[in-house]
C-alpha cells in the first residue's frame, strides 16, 4: 500500500534527524519553509511533526518551534511505545541485520503454555526459535509462537526474513497492540548454546502478546537480550491532574 504524503515526510526528516543534519537541540525549519519544500500543506506537516514528537525525536514549543531531542547511542535500541519488526529496528538503528531459524514446528496449546502465552489450550500455533545477529553478533534469541489459524502457509524462509511483513504486505494484517513485559532472568543452555554471552549469568527479557485490529492475540514472543547491547528506550509527557 502506498504511504500517504504526511509518512514521507514523516521519514524524511526522520533520516534527516538520524543522519545528524538536523542536530541534537537544532530548531527545525518553520512550517511555512517545510510546506514550500514538500510542496504540501502546513497540516500536513503538522501530522508528520506529530508522528516525530510521539517517537521522541522532536518536542514542539510554543512560540518557538520544534526542537530535535533525539540523541544517537551506542547500544541498539529498542522502542517501547511502538511495535517493529526486527528488520526494521536494525536499519532504525543502522545495524546490519540477520536472522537464523534454528528451530521451526507446529504445537497444541497446554495447560503450561496457555497460562504464560494467553492463548486458550487447544490452540493450534506455530512455534519458532530464531537468533537474532547484529553487525554479525548473535545478540538476541527470539522464541516466538504465532496463531496457526491466521497465518496461512508460514515458512521457515519467511521466518529467516520478517514474518511482520508477510502479515502486513501479503496477508493484508494490520497489526494494532502489544502488551509487554521487561524482566531479568537467568541464562539457560540454549541461550549459552547460541548467544555469547562471555561472563555474563542473566539476560534482559522482553514478553510480548501482540493483537491484530480485531482484537485477536496471534503472537506471543520472549526475545531475550545479551545485556551489554540492550537498550529499550521511551518517550513520556506528564499529565497534569487538577487538584
Amino acid at each position: 500500500m502506498p504511504k500517504s504524503k504526511f509518512e514521507l515526510i514523516y521519514i524524511d526528516i526522520k533520516r534527516k534527524i538520524e543522519s545528524q543534519e538536523y542536530n541534537y537541540q537544532d530548531l527545525l525549519p518553520s512550517e511555512n519553509t517545510l510546506s514550500r519544500n514538500y510542496k504540501c500543506t502546513r497540516n500536513t506537516i503538522r501530522r508528520a511533526i506529530q508522528s516525530l514528537v510521539s517517537e521522541g525525536y522532536v518536542q514542539t514549543m510554543h512560540g518557538i518551534g520544534v526542537r530535535v531531542i533525539y540523541q544517537p547511542v551506542d547500544q541498539n535500541t529498542f522502542t517501547i511505545g511502538g511495535i517493529e519488526s526486527f528488520q526494521e529496528s536494525a536499519a532504525r538503528n543502522h545495524r546490519e541485520s540477520k536472522t537464523k531459524v534454528i528451530q521451526f514446528t507446529e504445537l497444541i496449546v497446554d495447560e503450561r503454555i496457555a497460562k504464560h502465552s494467553g492463548f486458550p489450550i487447544g490452540t493450534e500455533l506455530y512455534y519458532i526459535q530464531r537468533v537474532r545477529y547484529l553487525d554479525g553478533k548473535p545478540l538476541i534469541l527470539d522464541i516466538n509462537m504465532f496463531l496457526k489459524s491466521l497465518i496461512p502457509n508460514l515458512t521457515k524462509q519467511i521466518a529467516e526474513k520478517s514474518i511482520y511483513e508477510y502479515l502486513e504486505n501479503e496477508l493484508g494484517m494490520s497489526i494494532v497492540t502489544s502488551k509487554r513485559k521487561v524482566t531479568v532472568e537467568r541464562i539457560t543452555e540454549i541461550d549459552e548454546k547460541y548467544l555469547e554471552l562471555n561472563d555474563y549469568n542473566c539476560l534482559a527479557v522482553i514478553s510480548n502478546q501482540t493483537y491484530n485490529s480485531d482484537g485477536i492475540l496471534f503472537e506471543y514472543t520472549k526475545s531475550r537480550h545479551r545485556p551489554d547491547y540492550f537498550c529499550f528506550q521511551d518517550t513520556a509527557t506528564r499529565k497534569r491532574t487538577s487538584s
